[in-house]
């Protein structure tokens, strides 16, 4: 195995933030209040621990002079690491911006948590607890993949109680003990704090905001924190701005091509930098780049057709050198599968439905990379005819498809249900 380092940039990362603090000291509010600018006005979901005590924020219907805060919530009684797994995966599905946990300590010291765990494992097997903690740290390690791999910025509330030690025969309070497994602060980048309203800043990755303690923080403080985040940049965003600007020519749209499909870009999700639809990188590059190829001509004097792979083929496509080496070795100039649709009246599939295309896909079992080839078996049984990409789906076609795919991914057993009627398709008679 060859392993290749590369530049480290800090691109468009999202925050990890404790609240840590006695009950009453505003956790929750806080978590709320700057969760509102972290999500730039995405969808903001809670997951309650605490017996539904977040919705004592959520608005009240008819009156909208008492302060509330918008939010979706997830009440959770059973603090298993397989439901927190679960919850973090319904908050990617909901595109969640921002995912508050109140309280992360429930899955430690509460009802199902990792401590509840180790009793229940520790009497099925010999050695007792002690044997337990083995499997209990492998599903501890799996909710915090899950939860510190969410898309969106994650907070986190953690319970505090005094913690004492005695000295001869006196009893001496020194400091606070959170409930949580000892080190869990070192998976977030912020440790805020709470003393009545107040926020401390204990412990940071960032030396700006290092010691810094704040009343009541709310949406300012989170500006600060992404303000630390936004040091990097978002390498999207990046290659769009080459793609706008003045000056881009085909080599150089080649070679973006080719940094994008790297770094597993070309399936990235954007808004159209000319009509603000929603469109996806790697086909974005290929009209650009298209837009500025030079006229080149062949025997017949005809001009040349685009590079094949556009990149919005299942978010693949060729390097710039194999997109070159494809347009050097072509024998005659044909049209691509859009431009012949077009020729004949039909129009091609829009660059949204392919976007809902692989969202769908998911819903019914068949979203996963390695999927592509029964993909495309299944999308010719649904709109019959044979095709080998795509892109050479019509409009029409495309609309049938995702049709089919939303009325079997809205069922309660998706997978298996579409799986049985692609079956009954495919033992249909040519």
């Amino acid at each position: 195995m060859t392993f290749t380092f590369a530049p480290a940039t800090r691109e468009a990362a999202k925050a990890r933030i404790a609240l840590q603090g006695p009950g009453g000291s505003g956790k929750t509010k806080t978590a709320l209040r700057m969760a509102e600018g972290l999500a730039k006005g995405g969808q903001i979901g809670v997951v309650d621990t605490e017996r539904g005590s977040a919705l004592k924020y959520a608005p009240v219907p008819g009156r909208p002079d008492i302060e509330a805060h918008e939010f979706a919530h997830l009440p959770m009684a059973f603090c298993s690491p397989e439901n927190l797994i679960a919850a973090v995966k319904a908050a990617e599905e909901a595109r969640l911006a921002v995912l508050i946990i109140d309280s992360w300590s429930h899955f430690w010291a509460g009802r199902g948590g990792l401590l509840a765990r180790v009793e229940e494992e520790g009497k099925k097997i010999s050695g007792g607890k002690f044997s337990a903690w083995a499997p209990v740290n492998e599903m501890e390690q799996e909710m915090l993949d899950a939860l510190l791999g969410f898309p969106g910025h994650v907070i986190v509330t953690m319970r505090t109680k005094n913690d004492y030690e005695m000295t001869g025969s006196k009893v001496k309070k020194v400091g606070v003990k959170t409930v949580q497994r000892e080190g869990a602060e070192y998976e977030v980048d912020v440790v805020i704090d709470m003393v009545e309203g107040v926020g401390t800043v204990t412990k940071t990755r960032y030396s700006a905001l290092d010691g810094v303690a704040v009343h009541h923080p709310g949406e300012d403080f989170a500006e600060a924190i992404l303000e630390q985040l936004g040091q990097g940049v978002d390498p999207v965003q990046v290659i769009v701005d080459e793609l706008v600007g003045e000056g881009l020519t085909y080599e150089r749209a080649l070679e973006l091509h080719a940094r994008a499909r790297a770094r597993n870009l070309l399936g990235a999700n954007l808004l159209h930098p000319k009509t603000g639809e929603p469109a996806t990188l790697g086909p974005v590059i290929a009209e650009y780049g298209q837009a500025v190829k030079p006229v080149m001509t062949g025997a017949t004097g005809t001009p040349s057709a685009p590079p094949a792979g556009s990149g919005n083929e299942e978010h693949t496509g060729p390097s710039a050198h194999s997109l070159a080496d494809a347009e050097a070795s072509a024998p005659a100039v044909r049209p691509s599968p859009a431009e012949a649709r077009e020729d004949q009246g039909m129009t091609p599939v829009t660059a949204p439905q392919m976007r809902m295309m692989h969202a769908c896909f998911t819903k019914v079992g068949l979203g996963h990379k390695d999927s592509r080839a029964e993909r495309l078996r299944v999308t010719s049984l649904i709109i019959g005819r044979d095709i080998g990409s795509a892109n050479e789906l019509t409009k029409d076609e495309a609309q049938t498809l995702l049709d089919t795919l939303t009325n079997y991914g809205e069922r309660e057993d998706a997978a298996v249900e579409f799986a049985a009627m692609v079956d009954g398709l495919a033992k249909q008679p040519a």
